[in-house]
């Protein structure tokens, strides 16, 4: 597992684009055959990613990382298919997993597996898992019943749908909220104007993106602002204090997990276009 240390704002704005990719960017989530993980320090949040092939794969983290004897003993796990379809088993119950949908495991849940319909063309899960101290059901999400919020205008260049899965008003958890963003075709930004939430973290995943597209991902204190180029399948661990948004060179779609404080959706601190720099 690779371990992210957290790092301050006056750190940071120092930082090189070699540095910066190395502390914030995620970008080998997925190995065929494997699930590979990455803890940050920042809210605990672990970012992992599994692709099963010909054998299904057990979510299992070393003790040395989560001081734990399984993964979920002291964690819960929100878990997106962002491939073809799959399968999630968790405790002996299977839950049938198409593209988009999502899936809540709880606290104190001994076993998840992974394991795709077709080992030729595998899915493709994205997971965020944070600390958890009550044990909540465990629920999924199909994409196609998710309630869809229709924000933004084409004039502005960010026309998006947002699905919420794991939040307030959805399925419930301990501290996890988690969703996805799908921008229509011909926008490209996201998230602008910008924000913070000094209450919690959020890591930003880009997928269903062309292999020569990017994303500038904009992130930092918002007089002090830098950016991250990101490809597909990439992730972005984005602290409090930095702001979150980012624009493509054509729409894309990005999942977005947080963990913190609290779990107000709405509990954000608004930039004035005017303040960034």
């Amino acid at each position: 597992m690779d371990i992210r240390y957290a790092a301050t704002p006056a750190d940071s704005k120092g930082y090189d684009t070699e540095r910066l990719r190395k502390e914030y960017l995620i970008d080998n989530l997925f190995v065929p055959g494997a699930i590979n993980m990455t803890y940050s320090h920042v809210d605990r949040m672990i970012t992992g990613g599994a692709i099963p092939t010909k054998e299904p794969i057990k979510l299992e983290g070393e003790r040395k990382d989560i001081g734990a004897d399984y993964f979920l003993e002291r964690r819960e796990i929100g878990i997106i298919n962002v491939g073809p379809r799959g399968s999630v088993t968790v405790d002996g119950k299977e839950y049938d997993m198409d593209s988009k949908d999502c899936l809540y495991v709880g606290l104190g849940n001994k076993e998840v597996i992974f394991n795709s319909a077709d080992p030729g063309n595998p899915a493709r899960f994205y997971f965020n898992s944070c600390p958890a101290h009550k044990m909540y059901p465990n629920e999924k999400a199909a994409i196609g019943s998710a309630e869809p919020n229709h924000l933004g205008s084409i004039t502005s260049s960010n026309e998006r749908t947002i699905y919420k899965y794991i939040h307030q008003a959805g399925i419930q958890s301990c501290q996890l909220v988690m969703g996805m963003t799908l921008l229509k075709p011909g926008n490209m930004w996201n998230t602008m104007p910008s924000h913070t939430h000094n209450r919690r973290s959020e890591v930003y995943f880009y997928f269903d993106m062309p292999e020569d597209g990017v994303v500038f991902h904009m992130m930092g204190e918002p007089q002090e602002t830098r950016h991250l180029v990101v490809r597909n399948e990439q992730s972005v661990i984005s602290p409090s204090w930095s702001i979150h948004s980012g624009v493509g060179t054509n729409n894309y779609t990005f999942i977005w997990g947080m963990a913190g404080e609290n779990q107000e959706f709405a509990d954000m601190d608004a930039v004035a276009m005017q303040t960034l720099k």
